[in-house]
């Protein structure tokens, strides 16, 4: 069992850590570059992409959360067992920092580069349109909720098997279509911690609310789905179940 959880929080590391560097790196390296760069629907493609390639290049071996909401949802769900959760988060957290680690090294190799938010997710003067904390925490909140009844209920009984990615990726690339100009975006802890250790300051600051605001509507996604859902045993040798993300 110790090396079946250590081989699935190495494909949960390596999952977030391609969440991260792929779409903060197309936020930091290309969304303005040079004057005719992707822009945020580049940007929110890209993470949609990156959750859509990694589903399926490693979603077998952990579940592909890619991300301590997910997980936290999943648990909620009764779709997860508890020993798990920690292991899984700090792989994600960790796969996160460094992703971004890297992502500053390779962006502060620019001549006159500046970190700015350095794709940070923040509220208020933080905020890409100056939102409010109220309306973040609600946009966060209900964000979350719905990416987590989405990979819930396309990982039920019922659903197309062996084609969940798909569904799931194309819903983060909406949510980020719909939020980039409110939070930039957070719905996942570890991606919005690891951007924020570098970009420092107020940022880190922030950083409670991309903790509380999307664990808290996976949470609620993950109860209300007990009910909606057909309930499925969980078996405690497997994680969630091996066609899940």
């Amino acid at each position: 069992m110790g090396s079946d959880i250590t081989r699935r929080a190495a494909a949960e590391f390596f999952g977030t850590f391609w969440l991260t560097f792929g779409g903060c790196g197309a936020a930091v390296l290309a969304a303005g570059f040079p004057n005719l760069g992707i822009g945020f629907l580049g940007v929110a493609f890209a993470f949609g992409l990156t959750v859509l390639t990694m589903a399926y290049a490693v979603g077998h071996i952990s579940g592909g959360h890619f991300n301590p909401a997910v997980t936290a949802g999943l648990w909620s769900a009764n779709r997860f067992p508890s020993k798990d959760v920690i292991p899984y988060i700090i792989a994600q957290v960790i796969g996160a920092i460094a992703a971004a680690g890297i992502l500053y090294f390779i962006a502060s190799g620019q001549a006159g580069w500046v970190a700015k938010g350095f794709a940070s997710n923040g509220f208020g003067d933080l905020s890409p349109g100056k939102y409010s904390l109220a309306a973040c925490f609600v946009t966060e909140v209900l964000a979350t909720f719905f990416f987590l009844y989405i990979i819930i209920g396309t990982t039920s009984k019922g659903a197309a098997a062996g084609f969940a990615g798909i569904p799931i990726g194309l819903a983060l690339t909406l949510i980020h279509l719909i939020t980039i100009p409110v939070t930039n975006t957070s719905v996942n802890p570890a991606r919005s911690t690891g951007p924020a250790l570098f970009a420092g300051g107020d940022y880190i600051g922030q950083l409670w609310l991309f903790w509380l605001a999307p664990i808290l509507g996976a949470i609620i996604a993950g109860l209300f789905a007990r009910w909606l859902f057909e309930p499925e045993p969980l078996d405690d040798t497997v994680v969630v179940e091996e066609r899940t993300v």
